[in-house]
């Protein structure tokens, strides 16, 4: 039992300070580093429930990494690009997929609601994407509800 609180201990310290332990990624992984830090951003971005990844302190720190050589900085900002990008469709797509759903399941969910978050991304949707980029938690919730409010995904 005590093993397995401090597994969960040590698995939460990980989750939410990735970012000191890059370097270790980094000397044990080699190249498979790209893709746990590609899936670190990519779950950042692209799911509801982990907007508490750290995506930007992850990017400084790799970023740096990538200037001592530890890492190839053109492969480094096409894994994080994809990543971020992937994630959003993702997001978008959940949000498309299961908005409506909620809003006709649950009753603490009005339409009313639904119908002004549309009006807001029809009028404002592409600037609020753009926006959203550069606030983290507000990154990971605007494409799920840009998906729920039907924006265009061509707008998107």
């Amino acid at each position: 039992m005590i093993n397995l609180i401090s597994f969960i201990a040590n698995l939460i310290d990980f989750v939410l300070n990735i970012d000191k332990y890059v370097g270790a990624i980094i000397l044990n992984f080699g190249y498979l580093s790209y893709l746990i830090l590609f899936l670190i951003i990519f779950l950042e971005t692209g799911l509801v429930l982990t907007p508490f990844l750290p995506g930007d302190s992850l990017i400084f720190i790799a970023g740096a990494f990538a200037a001592a050589g530890n890492l190839n900085l053109f492969l480094l900002w096409f894994t994080f690009s994809l990543a971020a990008i992937l994630g959003d469709s993702v997001n978008y797509w959940i949000g498309n997929y299961f908005g409506e759903r909620v809003f006709s399941r649950f009753k603490i969910f009005k339409r009313e609601y639904l119908v002004k978050t549309e009006e807001f991304y029809e009028k404002h949707g592409g600037k609020t994407i753009v926006y959203a980029r550069f606030v983290p938690i507000v990154r990971t919730f605007a494409p799920f509800v840009a998906g729920i409010g039907k924006m265009k995904y061509s707008k998107f």
